[in-house]
């Protein structure tokens, strides 16, 4: 046979084959041992999908639970908020309203303050302008010579008058040289009658307080100076007489400035005043003066009442006097009437003890008739004073 030699071979493929087949059955076999794990896997697959799928849904369920329960607690935590808001905003809106009503009370106060100050600065300065109008009348009269001596004449009859007694002074008194004094001092001697003359020297003091230059500064002051002493002369010769007046006289500045530039400034001025016994007085001064004249004449009134003070004195003594020896007998009334008392509460007490002895009888039994000591009146009758 021909096929014998080729045997070996087929059976090497038919070898080949058979393990061929038992290589894919084993491939099947494995294969559906897959496919079956694989078919497992699928089903556990869409049993977890559909777990899954319950849980989503369940947790969805819970998202929308979890949504409203925080859209109601974000609801609740808005109105919440809101009520915070709106009672805050009341509160607010109710500090602003007390604010501003507070505000409104305090700037109508404070406006009607203004209105106030307002008002008396209206006042003050139609005050002022009717002082500047003053001021202005004033240096119109102060220009002017005869109504400038007007002007120191009245101030001088004001200090006067409200300092003395109408009896110690007189205006514009007539001197036995026919000169017309602007006021006498009525004293006694000494120093007997003192003449106050009022002198303004207003022109030349004002030229000393207007002057630049050295030169114009000179010239004032040798014209104020000249001014002063003319006026002193003229007191001197005036007002000084002799028998008459006293042996000095006043001249009287209306102005403390005058008087102070006299006094710091001129003391040579001041030293012929001295010595022609003229002496230079301003207000304040002259205040003092008469205050020190005030003086002189309660106590030159005293002097003149001094015997008729000793009299009343004497007939005060004798009065005293009488009223001791009134009083000693009056003293004596009253021991008399202290004895007449002590007699009057002696008896009394007898009187009292005999009635307790009356009624001590009628009480008791068996007792003997009540007997009146004769003794009885007689420390009656000693003891009440006598007569007299």
């Amino acid at each position: 046979m021909t096929w014998l030699p080729e045997t070996p071979l087929l059976l090497a493929v038919l070898s080949a084959l058979v393990g061929l087949l038992l290589i894919v059955n084993l491939i099947l076999i494995f294969g559906r041992r897959r496919n079956k794990e694989l078919q497992g896997f699928a089903d556990n697959i869409f049993r977890a999908q559909a777990e899954l799928a319950g849980r989503l849904s369940q947790l969805s369920e819970s998202n929308l639970n979890q949504q409203g329960k925080i859209a109601e607690a974000v609801n609740e935590q808005k109105m919440a908020v809101l009520k915070i808001m709106d009672e805050k905003l009341l509160q607010v809106t109710k500090s602003v309203g007390e604010g501003l009503q507070q505000t409104t009370a305090k700037t109508t106060e404070t406006l009607q303050d203004l209105r106030e100050r307002l008002a008396k600065i209206d006042v003050a300065q139609q005050k002022i302008s009717s002082l500047s109008e003053q001021v202005v009348s004033l240096q119109e009269v102060l220009s002017n010579k005869q109504a400038r001596g007007a002007f120191g004449e009245i101030q001088l009859n004001d200090l006067v008058t409200s300092i003395l007694p109408p009896s110690a002074y007189q205006f514009q008194v007539v001197l036995s040289n026919q000169k017309r004094a602007d006021c006498v001092l009525c004293l006694p001697n000494p120093p007997g009658t003192i003449v106050i003359d009022s002198k303004f020297p207003l022109e030349s003091y004002h030229a000393l307080r207007v002057a630049e230059s050295n030169r114009e500064k000179l010239e004032a002051e040798r014209f104020f100076k000249a001014s002063v002493l003319k006026h002193i002369k003229d007191i001197d010769e005036k007002y000084i007489i002799v028998g008459e007046t006293a042996e000095s006289a006043l001249m009287f500045l209306p102005s403390e400035a005058i008087y102070a530039e006299l006094h710091a400034n001129f003391p040579d001025v001041v030293e012929a005043s001295y010595r022609s016994k003229v002496w230079i007085v301003s207000p304040t001064t002259l205040m003092a003066t008469l205050n020190t004249v005030r003086a002189i004449l309660k106590d030159a009134r005293m002097r003149e009442q001094a015997g008729i003070i000793q009299k009343e004195v004497g007939v005060l003594v004798e009065d005293i006097s009488r009223l001791d020896s009134r009083i000693e007998s009056l003293g004596r009334h009253f021991k008399q009437a202290n004895d007449d008392i002590d007699g009057i509460r002696t008896s009394s007490r007898k009187i009292s003890s005999r009635i307790q002895k009356i009624e001590d009888f009628s009480l008791g039994e068996g007792e003997k008739p009540l007997s009146i000591s004769p003794t009885a009146e007689e420390e009656d009758t000693k003891a009440l004073p006598s007569a007299g």
